[in-house]
């Protein structure tokens, strides 16, 4: 489901405008995100848990170039 899809299906049950619904869909998600680069864990009661964790450097191969790239990233649960 699309963030589009979510505002309208809120919009549809809700009858609130279409713009009120966006802004505040955009808020949550803003929201979210912000908490979630500063390395917070955020559990919307209800709803599931986004967990942040970091994970060993691997090692990637570019086959085309033959060449190698380790980088360390932030997997989001």
């Amino acid at each position: 489901m699309t963030k589009a899809e979510i505002v309208n299906q809120i919009t549809e049950k809700t009858g609130i405008e279409k713009v009120v619904v966006q802004a505040i869909v955009e808020a949550f998600m803003e929201t979210m995100k912000e908490f979630m680069t500063e390395r917070k864990n955020v559990y919307p009661r209800g709803f599931g848990s986004f967990i942040v964790k970091k994970r060993a450097e691997k090692l990637g191969r570019n086959i085309t170039k033959n060449t190698t790239n380790g980088k360390g990233s932030l997997i989001f649960i």
